[in-house]
């Protein structure tokens, strides 16, 4: 089959699907549900109750249609998807702090179109292409251009996984000084990490007021804090989990353990800002060599090569 052709198929069958779910969508909205059955019946006895179309107005395009559609998109594609790459997904999502903003039916919703996009734009390419041997690899460019559309979003999800990581992690020393002041002053573990939660904004101090959310709903602070490390997944942040459980356990002081715990992070963070500095060097070579070296030449030898340049043509013919 000719590449153009097969690329204007996918992207009809996607534009056919879209348009199937926006009237699954349209005749969704259409039925009464029992919420507007009451509204209706407030507005009968006489009071001011907008419905529920008006509301729906007032939000974005975005939130009205295009991400219901892309959710009623990824709950289809989920039925074909295997449970453990599901899991996988959802698992990302928490772990780059997008849990509640983008759930894994709209990350496969996502994946799919990006694929069907980048695909189509890679036949589009190809078919453009001045030389033959490009033209006659249309469809391998495709299918390359697809995948890197498909897999565009979990990349994005691991930068901003690899960006929190970074923050909580530059974080954890000053958030745990705060917690043993808390503690020598006489608060309770609980409160000290609700002081966390009131006096800082950051991935640490939302992830501590999840714990005690998950606390004040009947789990336990041993669950609560190995679920917030696995979660995390960062070395540090599970061996400070790990000590507060072990002195739970044993029965021992928290002020002491979390005074070992933050000066041993503390120069964890110092060795790493000791070999960023050295790897700057070497990170500064690439632009130096390619960029700002090239540059300087110009400006400071191309005046000399100039003045060369019209000394040897006067020597040769003579003026």
């Amino acid at each position: 089959m000719n590449p153009v052709v097969l690329g204007l198929v996918l992207l009809l069958v996607a534009l056919v699907i879209a348009a199937l779910v926006l009237v699954r969508l349209a005749g969704r909205y259409q039925e009464r549900d029992p919420l507007e059955e009451r509204l209706y019946q407030y507005l009968a006895e006489g009071r001011t109750v907008r419905s529920i179309e008006e509301f729906e107005m007032e939000q974005p395009f975005t939130e009205r249609v295009l991400i219901p559609m892309a959710r009623r998109v990824g709950e289809f594609l989920s039925r074909f998807t295997p449970q453990k790459a599901l899991l996988t997904a959802e698992q990302t999502l928490v772990r780059a702090g997008m849990r509640g903003k983008i759930d894994p039916a709209m990350l496969l919703a996502l994946r799919f179109f990006l694929a069907v996009v980048f695909l189509g734009l890679g036949i589009l390419l190809g078919r453009m292409a001045a030389s033959p041997t490009f033209r006659r690899l249309t469809l391998v460019m495709g299918v390359g251009f697809g995948l890197l559309g498909y897999y565009l979003p979990m990349l994005w999800l691991r930068s901003k996984i690899n960006r929190r990581k970074k923050v909580i992690q530059k974080a954890l020393p000053d958030v745990l000084d705060l917690i043993s002041i808390a503690v020598e002053a006489g608060l309770t573990f609980d409160g000290a990490l609700q002081q966390v939660v009131e006096r800082w904004d950051n991935e640490v101090s939302v992830e501590f007021g999840r714990v005690l959310r998950e606390m004040q709903l009947g789990k336990s602070r041993r669950d609560a804090l190995r679920d917030m490390a696995q979660r995390i997944d960062l070395p540090e942040l599970t061996s400070f989990v790990a000590a507060v459980i072990q002195a739970e356990q044993l029965g021992v002081g928290l002020t002491k353990i979390l005074r070992i715990q933050a000066d041993g992070m503390r120069l964890k963070r110092r060795q790493r800002a000791e070999e960023e500095a050295r790897k700057a060097p070497i990170k500064m070579l690439f632009p130096l060599a390619f960029l700002i070296m090239p540059a300087l030449f110009i400006v400071l030898l191309g005046p000399a090569v100039f003045i060369l340049m019209k000394s040897a043509l006067g020597q040769i013919f003579g003026f």
